[in-house]
């Protein structure tokens, strides 16, 4: 939907007032069935703006610049672990029963008003599109858009007759779609303890308020060494390499957890999965790096890849059983097991985007498909080049992996 919107400004702002309103409904719900309906319409928000600000951010940067870009926009949701729990901490410690309101419904006023305030912001601060961004002149569009045609050897745009669905249908034909998804499912069920971080924190044996500041140390190291990996990632343009290594790290992690109930070592092994989140900071990048044209099956595999990463959340949420505590032993085994996993699906996309480099450095004119010929054609007339000077330069933009 996004992609075929004009104004993804207003899109995004108005998923984060949305869901600043419902988030601060759920400070007046009653009982369980009100809680559960405001749960279940937070999701409708939140499932459009993640997606929706990656593919934006895919729309205005490089191959070699999404990753730190994409990693900045998630150290957001990393310091929000970090000091989620230090501030509820202080909302439950300052607000208990002020006006005879609960200290939890004030936890949830604030944070939806703040929501609200910075959704609305984001509506007249953020850009559209490089084509029609309303600050921006006729030449700086140019620009911007030059940039990211010889990034590819192509524009970024779709072909004229196509459909609303022509990007459905052709992520449905790409193999990395489907494994993209499948990589995504089992990411999301591996880092389902991220929801559950400060219950395994209690099992450490500290109080509710020493438990949610322990919460949070865990988090920093991962947001900078992130954003430090998806910079180094972008000027080395690797993706794998930069997302195994730390799950390699989170494997040791969850084989310390497996073994001990030290609580040095268990404190410990929350630092080493926790670190993981940092080296996940590149994977969308690299989902929109193996599909970087056409912007509407780019734009449907990041939905598609988030949507199944979802689905592992909801799956992770029934793995962390109160009765496995406060071992967790099944839980762990699920995580380490699924995270195995990622690695090896991981493997096979970066096996076949090594073949189509190969098949790209031999494809002859003759065999470019009429939209791809389309998008060269164009990137040749806005750089002022020649088709088979375009072509030629398009085989040697190898995709990055």
């Amino acid at each position: 939907f996004l992609h075929h919107t004009t104004r993804p400004s207003l899109y995004i702002g108005c998923c984060a007032v949305l869901w600043g309103i419902i988030s601060g409904l759920t400070g007046i719900t009653k009982d369980y069935g009100s809680i559960l309906a405001c749960r279940v319409f937070l999701g409708v928000p939140d499932a459009g703006f993640y997606p929706g600000c990656s593919y934006l951010l895919s729309r205005w940067y490089t191959r070699k610049e999404l990753g730190l870009r994409l990693a900045l926009l998630l150290t957001g949701g990393m310091m929000a672990h970090a000091f989620g729990g230090l501030l509820a901490a202080a909302i439950l410690a300052i607000f208990k029963d002020k006006f005879h309101i609960a200290a939890w419904r004030w936890l949830f006023f604030m944070e939806g008003t703040v929501t609200v305030v910075v959704g609305i912001l984001s509506m007249w601060l953020l850009p559209d599109y490089p084509h029609n961004t309303r600050w921006l002149n006729a030449e700086e569009r140019r620009l911007t858009q030059l940039r990211l045609a010889k990034d590819v050897g192509e524009v970024d745009m779709d072909s004229e007759e196509a459909s609303i669905f022509e990007g459905l249908r052709m992520a449905m034909k790409d193999a990395k779609t489907y494994l993209f998804m499948l990589l995504a499912f089992f990411l999301f069920l591996s880092g389902s303890f991220t929801n559950f971080f400060p219950t395994l924190t209690a099992t450490l044996g500290y109080s509710t308020n020493v438990t949610l500041l322990m919460s949070a140390p865990p988090w920093v190291l991962p947001a900078i060494i992130g954003v430090i990996n998806a910079w180094h990632s972008d000027r080395t343009g690797e993706r794998f390499f930069h997302l195994v290594t730390y799950w390699w790290i989170t494997i040791i992690g969850f084989i310390i957890s497996l073994s001990t109930m030290a609580i040095a070592a268990r404190y410990f092994s929350q630092y080493l999965m926790a670190l993981r989140s940092g080296g996940d900071m590149v994977f969308i990048a690299w989902v929109a790096n193996a599909i970087p044209r056409p912007p509407s099956k780019r734009s449907v595999v990041i939905a598609l890849t988030i949507a199944a990463g979802n689905a592992g959340t909801i799956a992770g949420s029934y793995i962390w059983k109160e009765s496995w505590g406060p071992q967790y032993h099944p839980s762990f085994l699920i995580c380490l097991i699924s995270l195995l996993a990622v690695i090896a699906v991981a493997f096979v996309i970066r096996t076949i985007q090594i073949r189509e480099n190969k098949r790209m450095e031999h494809l002859e004119i003759d065999e470019l498909e009429k939209d791809e010929r389309e998008r060269i054609e164009k990137a040749a007339e806005l750089e002022g080049m020649t088709f088979d000077d375009a072509f030629r330069r398009r085989k040697r933009l190898p995709g990055i992996y």
